[in-house]
């Protein structure tokens, strides 16, 4: 009698939907009408790069499509292969092709792990037709897989499962008495089912995992027969891990959030992204580094004291470190995510670099110049200059930027916060200026 090695095998594995009719989820790509129900129909698959996070059905989906159109299926890992094995596969798909006219369909596996050359060794061969590329990477394509192979792929776009599909496919693995644990006669409380789907995050792989594990510390306890509760799920599950990449795009996305919180004056939103990116592993010193440059960058002037905050938050957590210190992060986000905003500051140091990549070295103005030795002096350094501490008002009617830049404007003060303090005194500065100019010219019309 052949041994049962079906209990060797992980239930995720198991479980792995054979047909479209079985698949749980993504039903902007597999439903009725859409792209790949459609493609399915007329018996021809493109190459294609799937995107999305762990768990949302991209090695199923790549399996049942070179099942549906009859193609051979090749498992290419990226992780574990390279060029040497590629060759291997195109001589594979070549004898397929000539021996029976069958197709191949290639599956790489985060594809995203290999480099440009491994990258460009796939081009010629998807190009000619020889096989059927299926891309599968959690990252995304537009940085991590060259333009010349993205060019000739559909990117198709996968999301996180929702809780009701979660709810599915752990039911689905309940009741099924071949591949799943039904035979056992497990039954799981709505509370553990709602928990369980909570913490599986959107990852199906992760649900079915933590359904075995509380199954397997359910067996030959005093539990009632089959009974899984919501404290076995709880124990299952331990802490859920949170899709986070420190380097990857779900780093960006995060600090995207956090950003335009901030900008948005929503504390409620600054304080959510901020703890998402802390639990996830972020450095800390990082989201405070991103408060600082916030502060200048987004709130400026109208409220001066908000670059203060930041750079105290910064040494508070230097000072104090993890968890304590993360206290001083919120504090900060809630500050800036509340102070009037104002990005004049930043816009006049885009329009100065503009200036500068576009005139130059431009020449300092000679009455602008020190002049320490009497060469300079006689050939004019610091002739005319007027010394604003000198006027009753401390001001004084003088140009201070280049000729070629005469009369340019950078700083424009909004009428947020105290920048409406400092636009109301440029304002009043100006026309006092204006006024003695006129006065100046009155007096002397050469």
């Amino acid at each position: 009698m052949q041994p049962d090695t079906r209990k060797n095998i992980p239930l995720a594995e198991r479980m792995r939907p054979k047909t479209l009719d079985e698949f749980v989820g993504q039903h902007h790509l597999v439903g009725e009408d859409r792209i790949l129900q459609r493609l399915i129909g007329q018996g021809r698959v493109p190459s294609l790069l799937l995107w999305g996070p762990p768990g949302s059905g991209k090695t199923t989906l790549a399996t049942i499509l070179a099942h549906t159109i009859d193609a051979r299926f090749i498992f290419f890992s990226a992780v574990l292969s390279g060029v040497k094995e590629l060759r291997t596969v195109v001589e594979a798909a070549t004898s397929e092709r000539e021996l029976s006219g069958r197709p191949t369909l290639l599956f790489v596996d985060e594809i995203h792990r290999f480099h440009k050359g491994q990258q460009d060794a796939l081009l010629p061969h998807v190009e000619s037709g020889l096989f059927t590329l299926i891309g599968a990477t959690t990252e995304n394509p537009s940085f991590q897989v060259i333009a010349p192979l993205l060019s000739r792929c559909q990117v198709l776009v996968l999301k996180p499962l929702q809780e009701e599909d979660i709810r599915i496919i752990v039911r689905r693995a309940l009741e099924d008495g071949e591949r799943g644990l039904g035979a056992e006669g497990f039954a799981l409380d709505d509370d553990a089912l709602d928990l369980l789907a909570r913490s599986a995050d959107g990852d199906c792989r992760r649900a079915l995992n933590c359904l075995e594990t509380a199954a397997s510390l359910t067996r030959g306890t005093g539990e009632t027969a089959g009974r899984i509760s919501v404290e076995v799920v709880r124990e299952a599950a331990q802490q859920p891990s949170l899709r986070y990449d420190r380097a990857g795009e779900e780093h960006y996305n995060l600090i995207s959030a956090l950003h335009k919180s901030l900008r948005d004056s929503d504390p409620d939103g600054a304080s959510y992204w901020l703890g998402r990116m802390l639990a996830s592993g972020e450095d800390p010193l990082y989201i405070a580094r991103r408060l600082v440059r916030f502060a200048s960058e987004d709130i400026g002037n109208a409220d001066p004291q908000a670059l203060q905050v930041a750079l105290n938050c910064r040494d508070a957590f230097h000072m104090l470190g993890s968890p304590e210190g993360e206290l001083a992060l919120f504090q900060a986000a809630t500050y800036l995510a509340t102070a009037p905003k104002s990005n004049a500051v930043y816009m006049a140091e885009k329009k100065i670099r503009h200036d500068i990549r576009r005139t130059g070295s431009l020449p300092v103005p000679l009455h602008l110049r020190n002049a320490p030795t009497r060469l300079m002096k006689e050939v004019g350094y610091g002739r005319g200059y007027q010394y604003a501490h000198d006027s009753a008002d401390g001001l004084v009617d003088q140009e201070h930027m280049p000729d070629r830049l005469k009369g340019s404007v950078y700083y424009e003060p909004t009428n947020r916060g105290f920048e409406a303090v400092i636009r109301d005194r440029l304002i009043k500065w100006r026309k006092i200026l204006q006024q003695r100019a006129q006065r100046h010219a009155k007096h002397d019309p050469t």
